[in-house]
């Protein structure tokens, strides 16, 4: 179940309050089920995924990417498995934990594990959203926006492209005031 933390410390759980207070962004934040099947269960449970078993988990998810694909325009997905031992991890992290924005969407499904999504509304006040398993989250391109990891340090996501070249991180200078469970590596 996401969480909203807004700056004031307050948090909202509803699904249905949460996408109302993130409506004026136009971010789209929705429920989606993983299914029951025990394979992508098992695999989902795992640390760390090949790429093969990667695959597996993207084709038993591929309903939701051809929808994307017929209504969006989506041409490729991937699957980002990160867990405290992933290498350089900090690194990689720090390029997102900053506000920045993007030319395209930034389009996630979070299959396992969570992370928290910071944002900027447009009367210049913040919130922080934490998506957690089987919910999915469409951040328009201009958003200003940032992302962490909770302290649990464990996501796997399915990324959704148009294309990569708009998906280079635009920093503002605009300071986080909001959360910050950020995690050092």
């Amino acid at each position: 179940m996401a969480i909203l933390q807004k700056e004031d410390g307050s948090k909202l759980t509803d699904l249905q309050s949460i996408v109302q207070e993130l409506a004026p962004l136009g971010i789209t934040l929705n429920y989606w089920s993983i299914g029951d099947n025990p394979q992508l269960h098992q695999l989902l449970a795992q640390d760390s995924l090949n790429d093969t078993e990667k695959e597996t988990v993207l084709s038993h998810l591929d309903h939701y990417f051809k929808e994307l694909s017929e209504r969006a325009g989506y041409t490729s997905r991937d699957l980002i498995v990160l867990h405290p031992e992933v290498p350089n991890l900090d690194t990689m992290l720090s390029k997102f934990d900053k506000v920045h924005t993007h030319a395209d969407d930034e389009v996630r499904y979070i299959v396992a594990g969570e992370g928290i999504f910071g944002f900027v509304r447009p009367d210049g006040s913040q919130v922080e959203l934490t998506v957690q398993p089987q919910e999915y989250i469409n951040v328009p391109a201009g958003t200003q926006h940032w992302f962490i990891l909770t302290p649990a340090q464990r996501v796997k996501a399915v990324r959704y492209f148009c294309g990569t070249t708009g998906w280079v991180p635009e920093y503002t200078d605009i300071k986080i005031r909001v959360g910050r469970e950020v995690v050092s590596v």
